[in-house]
């Protein structure tokens, strides 16, 4: 991953392109194995049995989980862009937004495993490796930040993923909250 930093470093197209080349195509890897293995295999829940989401809402939500990645990783990038200066590095968007994108490349891939529901629970562990590969673009120069703030740098990233992440799940879960309440009338 190191070197491949080096030629990510170098590598210019505007951000729509990433968007539509990268971004668009490994991002719906969990939304589809998610939509599958919820509907098709389900879920085994102790003293009921077998729970398979509806088609209908399971494509609703894997839809809604796909443009909240979608926009997540976008507001990353200009997160990451904006607290640039802070950590003494350099403001670029473009490279702000490849190393909220290929950060999060793991979890994309691991996503899969959502296809097997009970696999699911492996993919935060799996996607843990995106920090690892955020270390090392920090650290292969993307932003120009000195070596002595790039773990501060990386915290402060994880810790803004995290609380997106959060916030991501509170939307989610209102969305379908709601849902429920008014299929249950």
């Amino acid at each position: 991953p190191k070197e491949e930093w080096e030629k990510i470093k170098e590598e210019t197209y505007p951000v729509p392109q990433l968007f539509s080349t990268y971004v668009m195509i490994l991002a719906a890897v969990p939304a589809v194995a998610q939509f599958i293995g919820n509907w098709l295999i389900g879920q085994r829940i102790p003293f009921y049995g077998t729970y398979r989401q509806g088609f209908a809402s399971g494509l609703l939500r894997a839809i809604l989980f796909y443009g909240m990645t979608l926009v997540s990783v976008y507001v990353l990038g200009i997160i990451i862009n904006a607290l640039a200066e802070s950590f003494g590095s350099r403001k670029d968007p473009l490279s702000a937004m490849k190393l909220a994108v290929f950060s999060q490349t793991p979890g994309w891939i691991a996503g899969a495993l959502y296809i097997i529901p009970t696999l699911g629970m492996l993919v935060p562990l799996l996607s843990l490796y995106g920090i690892y590969l955020m270390y090392l673009g920090l650290g292969a120069g993307i932003m120009e930040t000195p070596k002595d703030k790039v773990v501060t740098y990386l915290v402060v990233i994880i810790v803004v993923t995290i609380v997106l992440t959060f916030a991501i799940s509170l939307v989610l879960g209102a969305i379908f909250a709601v849902g429920v309440g008014i299929s249950a009338i």
